[in-house]
Formats: structure tokens, C-alpha cells, sequence
């Protein structure tokens, strides 16, 4: 499907659920797209759970950019892609998330989105080589609860746990997380359900 955002369109795989117990919105990388192995596995686990998941490829890549460009424009979408979502699933909690990019758009929209919470993967704390400009973790400034999935060794950083937020670091990961697929279910799914349980980190 496509919804129509004040960035142009994006398009959206949604797996439609009766009932679901949350509606889980995830978006990809910059440059990257919906069907990468981490994403494939954190829809997984919110399928496991009998979840409405939605895949987002966000406009700036549906007109074939690589780079997002305004993150103010970038969010403004983002946001009015989660309305026409939720006006879907009226009353159904929402988790957003992403990796890396994606990620931090989850993170700097949680609040107006209205999510009960974020999951991060690959999450960039900082610019390869070294802290720089701040970037808003999950959970920052007491937002929603976060879940932040990360390889052991990567160059971009990994967010303290602590507030609301559990940080999952995968041993020999790097930041594509590349071979983690059945790992990133596992963990995400373990994390999904304690969200359920009314447990969090």
C-alpha cells in the first residue's frame, strides 16, 4: 500500500492482524530498504506474537534517495505516516522502530507518535570514530520504553541501558548485524513479550 505524506509517497508492507495485541511500524537504514535480514526478524517476532507489523520505505528512498536529508522534514512524514496507520488499528498500542537511521527516527518521534515504545536496531549513538553531535537515544529525557538491539563491535557506539530502555548486544555482531537474524528474533521477541507482560527493562 502507499500512503501519501507532505515528502511524497511512501510505500508500506503491512501484515494484517484480527485483533492484535500492538501494531509494530519498522523503517530501514539510510540507503537501505524493508527487506533486510534484521527487519525481516524483528516482523517475525511481532508475528510470532500476533502483531499487525507494517514495513515502511520511507519517501525520500521511494523516489530513489539515498540520503534523508531534513531529519525536521523526515519526522514530519514519519508522523503523518504513523496517523494514517493507527487510524487503521484505532486504540492498539504502537511500537515504532528501524535500524541505524531508521532508528533514530523511531527515537526523535516516539513522543508525538504516541508509542509505548521504540525498538532500535543498530542504533548510531555517535558518528563513526567518536562522540559528536547528540543524538536522542530511547528512552532519553524519560520518552517511552526502549529496546535497542547492537552488535558488540560496532563504530557508532552503544547507548548505556538503564531508564526504561534494555540494551541487547549480540556477541561477534557488527553494525549490519549480518548473520543475526535468528538471534535479533529471539531477543526482540523476548523484549516484545515482556512489553506485554507489563515488564519493563
Amino acid at each position: 500500500m502507499r500512503i501519501s505524506t507532505s515528502a511524497g509517497p511512501a510505500r508500506i508492507e503491512l501484515d494484517t492482524a484480527e485483533d492484535p495485541p500492538f501494531l509494530l511500524v519498522l523503517t530501514h537504514g539510510a540507503g537501505g530498504g524493508t527487506g533486510t535480514a534484521d527487519l525481516l526478524a524483528a516482523r517475525q517476532a511481532g508475528l510470532d506474537l500476533g502483531a499487525a507489523v507494517a514495513r515502511v520505505l520511507q519517501p525520500y528512498r521511494v523516489r530513489g534517495a539515498r540520503a534523508p536529508g531534513s531529519a525536521a522534514r523526515q519526522d514530519q512524514a514519519w508522523l503523518e505516516i504513523i496517523g494514517k496507520l493507527r487510524r487503521r488499528y484505532p486504540g492498539v498500542p504502537l511500537i515504532q522502530g528501524g535500524r541505524s537511521n531508521g532508528a533514530r527516527v523511531a527515537c526523535r518521534t516516539a513522543r508525538p507518535a504516541g508509542a509505548l515504545a521504540v525498538l532500535a536496531l543498530a542504533f548510531p549513538l555517535h558518528p563513526p570514530g567518536g562522540p559528536g553531535p547528540g543524538r536522542a537515544a530511547p528512552g532519553a529525557g524519560g520518552g517511552p520504553a526502549g529496546g535497542v538491539v547492537k552488535g558488540a563491535t560496532p563504530p557508532f557506539g552503544i547507548p548505556e541501558p538503564g531508564g526504561g530502555v534494555q540494551v541487547l548486544v549480540l556477541p561477534g555482531a557488527a553494525h549490519a548485524l549480518t548473520g543475526q537474524g535468528g538471534a535479533i528474533r529471539r531477543v526482540v521477541g523476548a523484549w516484545l513479550t515482556e512489553l506485554r507482560a507489563g515488564r519493563p527493562a
